[in-house]
């Protein structure tokens, strides 16, 4: 269901993203002239005859080439289906990506990336922090097969990661994963860097992959293909999704190592289910529009939040004037600041408590990227499987918030966060002092 290249054109001018999500890789006429491709909810699929049958089982499984002409049919809901090949279609043209996949969560559509390309052997290079379930899969899941991790800070320059790499016994280093901004603390790793040690220390017989998971600024305000990345990962519940109302995960990276992915998927049974891939392509639609509006009001969010008198430090891709290595990685790579803002309330776990307990339009929730704004408390919830004493080496803090912007009126969301600071700074000094008639 591939749509012809000239599609993307009219008149040698080419559209836009934005443009080519009303309609990229689908054909009314295949539906009965519906505007929208419809929901395919079946699981599998009628062959014209026992010999396409086959023609198409030898392709799935890599038994042969397929020919110059020749297009992969429709063999199987686990395998492929309309639903998800359009969508597929669609989500490779903001990364500029040949192929994409997609999967029934983000953590589905990191551990089978991981799966597919790492052996037992491997050491993966990591930056650190990276999500608490993409930590917990480095560090716990991954050593059962063999698999080492190896964390660095995501602020490390290109010769102290060169020197980190050369640490690890030569061959065995197979992945630099990078999570960029970091979740939560916004801090930006240098994609060209990595790629620059990747390249130097990889082989034909033996590459290293940059795997760079963009769920945070992507795919609107960062293109790590652009930057040297070989594979992009994303949460698609967060932007991609945008409406806190699906789970999924989504893969962009060159037709081979697609081809490893998706047959790793395959078999591991962690596709997207058609209903689902259905309602990311109506989110696709209004992509950039809800992302550059979040955009702007966080950035007036933040810059308030900057000036409050409870707030000891913003962690924002605005606030970088003190890291000038930052600011130049900012950039480099980045479009947009986001509308991902961390900030450290004066005091300490019982403040950002009161605080979060107290906000009435912006939600006390976990998850990111949807159309309302949401607040979390990372020591205790996004990140809490990692010790303490090492997410203050990340630079994680019982007194960090972690704010997600969502569409709503900036000024209504910094009344929202003014009563919760005027609350939690009437309610702990009370609190203190009835803890303190017990002791």
């Amino acid at each position: 269901m591939n749509l012809p290249k000239e599609a993307a054109e009219i008149n040698g001018h080419q559209l836009r993203p934005e443009s080519l999500m009303m309609s990229y890789g689908y054909t009314p006429a295949w539906s009965e002239g519906a505007i929208k491709p419809p929901i395919f909810q079946t699981s599998t699929f009628v062959f014209k005859s026992a010999e396409e049958g086959k023609a198409f089982f030898e392709l799935a499984y890599g038994l042969r080439q397929q020919g110059p002409d020749e297009e992969m049919g429709l063999i199987y809901s686990r395998l492929n289906n309309p639903s998800l090949e359009i969508l597929e279609h669609r989500l490779t043209l903001w990364d500029g990506a040949e192929e994409a996949a997609s999967f029934a969560s983000g953590m589905a559509a990191i551990s089978t990336t991981l799966l597919a390309l790492l052996q037992p052997g491997d050491v993966v290079l990591h930056s650190e922090p990276v999500y608490g379930g993409t930590d917990f899969f480095l560090k716990n899941v991954l050593p059962r097969f063999g698999i080492t991790s190896v964390g660095f800070e995501p602020t490390i320059t290109e010769e102290a990661l060169s020197a980190k790499v050369a640490e690890i016994t030569q061959g065995r280093l197979a992945m630099i994963y990078v999570e960029t901004p970091a979740n939560p603390t916004n801090h930006l790793v240098d994609l060209q860097a990595c790629a620059n040690v990747a390249r130097r220390h990889g082989a034909a017989d033996k590459p290293v992959r940059v795997v760079v998971d963009n769920t945070f600024l992507g795919p609107v305000f960062q293109h790590p293909l652009h930057h040297g990345a070989d594979v992009v990962l994303y949460s698609a519940t967060k932007f991609l999704g945008g409406h806190s109302d699906l789970i999924a995960g989504a893969v962009l990276a060159s037709k081979p190592l697609m081809k490893e992915i998706k047959a790793m998927r395959t078999f591991m049974g962690t596709m997207c289910d058609p209903n689902t891939g259905w309602m990311l392509m109506r989110s696709l639609e209004t992509l950039k529009l809800r992302m550059e509006r979040a955009a702007q009001s966080a950035q007036v969010v933040a810059d308030w939040l900057r000036e409050h008198p409870q707030v000891e430090r913003t962690y924002y891709l605005t606030h970088l004037e003190h890291d000038p290595r930052q600011q130049a990685i900012f950039e480099q790579q980045c479009l947009s600041p986001g509308s991902m803002i961390s900030f450290d309330i004066r005091g300490g776990e019982a403040e950002a408590f009161q605080f979060l307990n107290r906000l009435k339009l912006i939600k006390l929730a976990v998850s990111l990227g949807g159309t309302e704004s949401l607040a979390e408390h990372p020591a205790t919830m996004t990140h809490s499987d990692i010790m303490p004493e090492v997410q203050r080496e990340m630079g994680i803090t019982a007194q960090m918030i972690r704010l997600s912007i969502g569409v709503e009126d900036p000024q209504d969301l910094m009344a929202d966060l003014t009563q919760a600071f005027e609350a939690a700074a009437a309610a702990v000094p009370q609190e203190h002092d009835a803890f303190a008639m017990y002791i």
